[in-house]
């Protein structure tokens, strides 16, 4: 009696308090986004320099961009990884080890020797580290999404899954207002390239940093217990002993629509942070022409239109409760195919035309980056929802995230230095995202507990 009695409470209430979800969600993915953007900083400003000494600048960072596009290969290994830890063992644990594994990589990143000091194994051993974050964040994301779904009040699922979400604008404004600090700290005369002080050690100080963010994150995990949905799995004996075999089995519909449900965000999201600081920072008269802005004024635009990313992140969770995901996204991802296709009109406007661009992109951003939190894991039973969520989410990384830098620095190239391409490739991302939307189905109204 008094066990059917526990087990009727268990159902009936969170098992953890709002404020302990939304920050273990948040705190989790900020953290991790972090040690994302700092690498993805230091891709554009040191590791072409650093690691990856060519003689020639676009081919540098052509190289930097393919290790910063290898983790994302990384990233489905790890959602199955820590999808089957997740969907067997409980979010709790794999969340600690997910966090605990980028910070660890990222820490060694900033302690690693330059391609001066050990030729070859420098940018061998940089893959490695790339690859490990990139394997972190494939378990970190569908986690810190179930943790904050799972344990939402009825009806406000999409506004708690905004949370994790929020991760994303705040660990680029940490990353690089870091990173911008410590260049004005460490000046350089030359506007298109850091100080040397910066090259030899300033760099190195935002990966060093990660170690307290980490140490933050745990603390805040550690008090997490298991969500009611994994409970009721675990009482009910269904637990998938595969649960990569049952997705693939049972959900493969699931699967495919939300990949490509991503995938016109992650597009987005890789050329609004890593292809504009390059074509914002380009000189007007190189080789490889851009806007021609020095990297402080630059990277201060874009935490301007990155704060509008975090504003529209958490504006699009009552929209997307009250109007429906699909509904939601439907009309972002139309706004979004617009975007693309006007980024020359936007661009030709100077200064003005060039933060009203950021602005845009950023604001489209967090409306369709937002409801994805709620979405993806509504799409799955509970017994499989960290592994679907997890590979859905990170196979579209290697479809939009991982090659979208690459191919946006050669459609630049293609283009002249013009970024007409770029905003083409864009759109077409969209369409394909709109496609999986009208044939995909409203998921608000579904039980998170089944």
């Amino acid at each position: 009696m008094s066990s059917t009695l526990a087990a009727t409470a268990r159902n009936a209430a969170p098992a953890n308090s709002r404020s302990r979800v939304i920050l273990a969600s948040l705190v989790g993915t900020t953290i991790e986004f972090y040690d994302f953007y700092v690498y993805a900083t230091a891709a554009v400003l040191v590791f072409p320099h650093l690691f990856f000494p060519t003689g020639n600048e676009t081919t540098a960072l052509l190289a930097s961009f393919a290790v910063f596009g290898a983790a994302m290969v990384a990233r489905p290994l790890g959602a199955i990884f820590f999808g089957h830890l997740g969907d067997r063992r409980g979010r709790k644990i794999t969340l600690v080890g997910a966090l605990l594994t980028m910070g660890i990589a990222t820490f060694l990143i900033g302690v690693l020797p330059t391609y001066a000091t050990v030729g070859w194994l420098a940018p061998a051993l940089l893959v490695i580290l790339r690859l490990a974050q990139g394997f972190a964040l494939g378990g970190e994301w569908s986690g810190a999404a179930l943790v904050a779904t799972e344990n939402a009040p009825p009806g406000k699922r999409a506004i708690f899954g905004t949370f994790p979400q929020l991760g994303a604008p705040l660990g680029f404004i940490i990353a690089n207002g870091l990173f911008l600090t410590i260049a004005a700290l460490l000046p350089s005369e030359d506007p298109s390239r850091p100080s040397t002080a910066f090259l030899e050690w300033g760099w190195r100080i935002p990966f060093l940093f990660s170690v307290v963010m980490v140490i933050v994150g745990l603390w805040v995990r550690l008090n997490l217990v298991e969500s009611n949905a994994f409970e009721k799995t675990v009482e009910s004996g269904k637990v998938q002993k595969v649960p990569l075999a049952a997705a693939f089995q049972l959900h493969w519909k699931e699967l495919i629509l939300g990949t490509f449900y991503m995938l016109a965000t992650y597009v987005l999201f890789y050329l609004m942070t890593t292809f504009s600081l390059s074509y914002g920072r380009a000189g007007v008269t190189a080789a490889l022409p851009g806007l021609g802005f020095d990297y402080r004024t630059f990277v201060l635009m874009m935490i301007v239109g990155v704060v509008f990313f975090g504003i529209f992140t958490l504006a699009s969770g009552p929209w997307a409760d009250r109007w429906g995901r699909r509904k939601t996204l439907i009309w972002v991802t139309l706004g979004i195919i617009l975007f693309g296709l006007l980024w020359v009109p936007i661009l030709s406007l100077g200064t003005f035309g060039v933060m009203a661009w950021l602005i845009l992109g950023f604001t489209l951003m967090g409306m369709t980056f937002g409801p994805m939190g709620a979405l993806l894991p509504e799409l799955f039973p509970a017994n499989v929802r960290y592994t679907g969520s997890g590979i859905s989410y990170n196979v579209s990384s290697i479809l939009g995230a991982a090659v979208a830098p690459f191919i946006a620095v050669a459609l630049w190239s293609y283009g002249g230095g013009s970024p007409f391409w770029v905003g083409v490739y864009l759109s077409a991302m969209g369409v394909l995202t709109l496609i999986a939307l009208l044939l995909g189905k409203e998921t608000k109204d579904v039980d998170i507990n089944a």
